[in-house]
């Protein structure tokens, strides 16, 4: 897979329309000030892509910020001192990975492939709570598992499903069983994840903790591109 900065105005028309930012506010080639938008929402929301940054959150945290460059707010620990007073929970940092054009894997063995919710409750109940709460493969409508055969009682080796963000993103997460990691199953799985949403004229998007290198090296052997990052806090309700 790969990403050409020509799709990048693609990418930011989805954030923008996500966030909830006046029209044309991201375009690429506007002037690259960091745009603030109030919003009602329970977080603080700081996000770089190429040289956009875009902080979102309650007016007085976003006045506060202004004392702050964009290298600063990236880290998540000035986050959380911005946001010490209104109970400033940490969602972590993660990076943001895109793809607008793919070659297909071909494995050496037959693979089976499921569709749909079927086979993730199984997988999850074989995976660590963090990761099924990191991935949350049943928030993302569309999913597809490897089976580790083709017969009635198959079991799942891994799950890669997408959701679509404002028609235009496909979010794109992975589970694998921890007895099946490292052998290349979720870049299997991934990467049929991710030719469909292609194939559904969908950008894919990665997404993954900033200290995750596996998530890191998997997202990089597959092509993904690096084009910034999402820090959040998630705030306490007034």
């Amino acid at each position: 897979m790969t990403f050409d900065l020509a799709s990048a105005p693609i990418v930011f028309l989805a954030w923008e329309r996500g966030l909830g930012l006046p029209a044309d506010s991201l375009l690429v080639g506007a002037e690259k000030v960091r745009i603030t938008h109030v919003s009602n929402s329970p977080q603080l929301t700081f996000i770089r892509l190429w040289d956009q940054s875009i902080l979102t959150g309650p007016e007085h945290l976003l006045t506060a910020a202004e004392a702050y460059d964009d290298d600063e707010l990236s880290d998540h620990s000035t986050m959380l001192r911005l946001t010490r007073y209104d109970g400033g929970r940490g969602l972590g940092t993660q990076g943001l990975y895109y793809a607008d054009d793919f070659a297909v894997l071909q494995p050496a063995h037959t693979v089976h492939v499921a569709t749909g919710p079927g086979p993730v409750p199984v997988l999850e109940s074989r995976c660590p709570p963090d990761d099924v709460n990191d991935v949350r493969l049943t928030l993302r409508e569309h999913q597809f598992t490897v089976m580790d055969s083709g017969t009635s009682d198959a079991g799942p080796i891994a799950c890669s499903a997408y959701a679509e963000y404002q028609g235009l993103i496909a979010q794109i997460g992975t589970l694998v069983a921890p007895e099946h990691r490292r052998q290349g199953a979720g870049r299997l799985a991934t990467s049929i994840a991710a030719q469909e949403a292609l194939g559904a004229g969908l950008i894919a998007q990665w997404r993954a903790d900033i200290n995750n290198s596996a998530a890191h090296a998997l997202a990089i052997s597959l092509g993904f591109s690096v084009a910034g990052l999402q820090t959040q806090v998630a705030l306490q309700a007034r």
